[in-house]
């Protein structure tokens, strides 16, 4: 059924991991409506899926980068993109 594209388990956790994300913030947002505006360190007013779609984004220009420059393996950008998303829905 899914043979059009070549499914692998790091893509799958990849896309399970995001709808989640997105998931997790609908339900937040439908519990707590219009609660989480604010603003942060860049001086901008953010919502909570201003927070995320600024963390994933920032993710993956730091996966990105770390391919261009280092290559393999990619337990630090991990770390590095972790500790972003938690500055993005600490302070941003």
């Amino acid at each position: 059924m899914f043979g059009w594209m070549a499914w692998t388990w790091p893509t799958g956790l990849f896309f399970i991991g995001l709808f989640t994300a997105m998931a997790i913030i609908t339900v937040i947002e439908i519990r707590y409506p219009g609660t989480s505006e604010r603003k942060g360190a860049l001086g901008l007013t953010t919502t909570r899926g201003d927070r995320l779609f600024l963390s994933l984004l920032g993710a993956a220009y730091i996966f990105l980068a770390w391919l261009f420059f280092f290559g393999m393996p990619l337990w630090g950008p991990l770390a590095i993109s972790i500790a972003w998303g938690a500055f993005c829905f600490w302070k941003v």
